[in-house]
């Protein structure tokens, strides 16, 4: 029987994606194996919590932290726990490493609480565990017995940040990840190695720089099960590489370096992993990026033969981990299929754990279309769109588009499920994501171009994809909205005041108003990133004026809605009361909304579940009623 479709307004359409059905989403963000690789790790985000479940065993999925919330808390996070034979030692949200035997056990602090803990990884003996350390201040490596009985002990300093700390199979080296500002672990970073008697505690001995120089990206080190190589991951011209070092004799290899596609993302958080050793030391699987979509594939490091495994329904791959077993899992996602723990068995994709109950039909999710349009400069600017899509409903003209602006800035707008899309593409929006000049994931000649220009280029490439899309006859030139957070809403501040009329409405979520106020108040990761993407004080303060919305809020004409957490680090609630106090003295309309105890994004269901109603209710008043 063929159903038929209603006519309804664009926007308007009754959507099987609710507001509260989002709110309870999970966060699906680290999986590992057991020592024995009988049982998954996981770690779901559900309301501000971080818990750790045991699972994919065949029994039932058990939880390990009631008592703490397992949480990275170096930077942005990440990092929050690792696996030795089968015990989970993992970050606390408060300050304390944990150990948490699997089976009916309790978590145990094994480190006092002080400061922000992050990628713990365990001596070969299970002995002794090394970590990230930072305060704030200043950052460390540090070891402590994996028993708890001693006080934790710096083994190495002088660097501003470290990443990624890794054993040698056989106890013998250790390996690491380190930079220095003003360099973000984009801009330049170095990987360090140095020797540690296995029979003592881990003091770094002839410390080396093994890789990374000025303008190199090195990240990932990781040794193979049999102990010959280390290999990890490093920029490499306009791409990346995947290089070994072979430790006996100090022989570097490239073994595989392609063109047009990347290796790794940018290190927003710690722990990441595109690539892992499988147990013959002869073969490694990773993942390749490229404009938006990631692939899963195996290398022979002997012969250099590369052999792709099936994707199955998924787009896009992240935190991969291999078992003693050669299992490979994944965290896994589409535009239509919400993020899950899958697992490979060799000819299909065996689904552990989802973050959603995926009760919505797939053909009411949007599917993304890769667009591009020329910038002034003639650079090839890129995208995503998704359509409106809805099989109960059909409406005339064109529809009304939400560009939206990722984060970051150095980041990048991927095929994954986006729940933001979901929601309003269902109702009869369309949506564009702006992957700007800027954007990582083409090229890093391309990344590199927002440099000294943020809050220039961003804001040229907005618009010219939300004008784009009207040319294309994909949107209504009426009714275009402008969406972002964090540097998103950056641009979405400078596009309403720069080009007043362009969009009708505009949402911006945690945006910077003002650049001298984020400089003085930035957290130690970020405290020189400014100066890379604008410039360096008080040279470059007339860009810093010119380019900073606080300054020139008298120019916003269109409606605007700001949402804010009262307890963000990164972008402060004064950049968001700054702005607003200069909307009120120009008597310019707009909706603020301050979320209390949320930080740099929504965490808390209750919130999560009133910024999709709000935004609804909004942009209802302000494009689709609105004269």
């Amino acid at each position: 029987m063929v159903s038929i479709k209603k006519s309804k307004p664009f926007g308007l359409w009754d959507s099987p994606v609710s507001a509260r059905m989002l709110s309870q989403d999970t966060r699906l963000t680290e999986v590992g194996w057991s020592g024995d690789g009988k049982t998954l790790v996981w770690l779901e985000g559900t309301s501000g919590f971080g818990t750790l479940v045991a699972g994919g065993n065949g029994e039932p999925a058990l939880v390990l932290n009631q008592e703490v919330s397992c949480q990275g808390g170096v930077g942005y996070g990440g990092g929050e726990f690792s696996i030795h034979d089968n015990t989970v030692y993992f970050t606390g949200k408060d300050g304390s490493l944990y150990a948490r035997p699997l089976g009916y056990h309790h978590a145990r602090a094994i480190t006092p609480v002080y400061g922000g803990l992050a990628s713990p990884v365990v001596s070969p003996d299970g002995e002794w565990i090394v970590y990230v350390f930072s305060d704030g201040t200043s950052d460390f490596l540090v070891s402590v017995d994996s028993h708890g009985k001693t006080w934790p002990q710096k083994i190495v300093s002088g660097s501003d940040f470290y990443m990624q700390p890794t054993w040698h199979p056989h106890g013998k080296y250790l390996a690491w990840v380190e930079w220095d500002h003003p360099n973000m672990p984009w801009d330049q970073t170095r990987l360090m190695l140095a020797d540690v008697n296995p029979l003592n505690s881990p003091n770094p001995e002839n410390v080396r720089l093994l890789a990374g120089d000025v303008d190199t990206v090195v990240i990932q080190p990781a040794f193979s099960p049999d102990g010959k190589y280390l290999s990890y991951l490093s920029s490499h011209g306009n791409w990346d590489a995947l290089i070994l070092f072979e430790l006996e004799t100090g022989k570097k290899t490239i073994l595989y370096a392609p063109e047009n596609v990347h290796l790794m993302e940018p290190a927003w958080v710690q722990g990441e992993r595109a690539y892992a050793w499988q147990n013959d030391s002869q073969t490694i699987a990773f993942i390749q990026y490229q404009k938006g979509v990631a692939t899963l594939w195996k290398i022979n490091i002997l012969n250099g033969e590369r052999t792709q495994i099936s994707s199955g329904p998924y787009t896009y791959f992240r935190q991969i981990s291999i078992s003693v077993n050669d299992q490979i899992v994944l965290i896994a996602t589409s535009a239509r299929i919400p993020p899950r723990i899958v697992v490979w068995e060799g000819d299909t994709w065996k689904v552990v754990a989802k973050s959603s109950t995926e009760n919505v039909d797939p053909q009411f999710l949007s599917n993304p279309i890769p667009i591009s349009w020329p910038a002034a400069d003639q650079t090839l600017v890129h995208g995503l769109y998704y359509p409106p899509t809805n099989p109960n409903f059909t409406s005339n003209g064109k529809p009304p588009v939400i560009v939206h602006i990722h984060g970051g800035p150095t980041s990048q707008s991927v095929a994954e499920y986006n729940k933001d899309v979901c929601f309003f593409t269902t109702r009869g929006y369309g949506w564009l994501e702006v992957n700007y000049r800027g954007s990582s994931g083409y090229g890093h000649e391309y990344e590199k171009m927002l440099r000294k220009n943020w809050g220039n280029l961003d804001v040229e490439d907005a618009v010219d994809g939300a004008r784009a899309l009207v040319s294309e006859g994909l949107a209504n030139e009426k009714q275009l909205i402008i969406m972002g957070g964090s540097a998103g809403g950056y641009t979405v501040y400078n596009c309403l005041i720069r080009y007043p009329g362009v969009f009708k409405a505009g949402v911006c979520l945690y945006g910077v108003s003002n650049l001298f106020t984020l400089d003085m108040d930035s957290h130690k990761f970020e405290a020189h990133y400014n100066a890379s993407m604008i410039g360096h004080l008080p040279e470059a303060a007339e860009r810093y004026h010119a380019w900073s919305p606080v300054f020139h809020a008298e120019k916003i004409k269109d409606a605007l809605a700001i949402f804010q957490g009262s307890d963000d680090k990164v972008v402060p609630p004064n950049q968001a009361e700054e702005i607003i106090a200069k909307l009120q003295q120009n008597g310019i309309q707009y909706f603020y909304r301050l979320y209390p105890g949320e930080g740099h994004g929504f965490r808390k269901n209750e919130n999560i579940l009133d910024f999709y109603q709000q935004v609804e209710r909004f942009l209802q008043q302000n494009v689709l009623f609105a004269p």
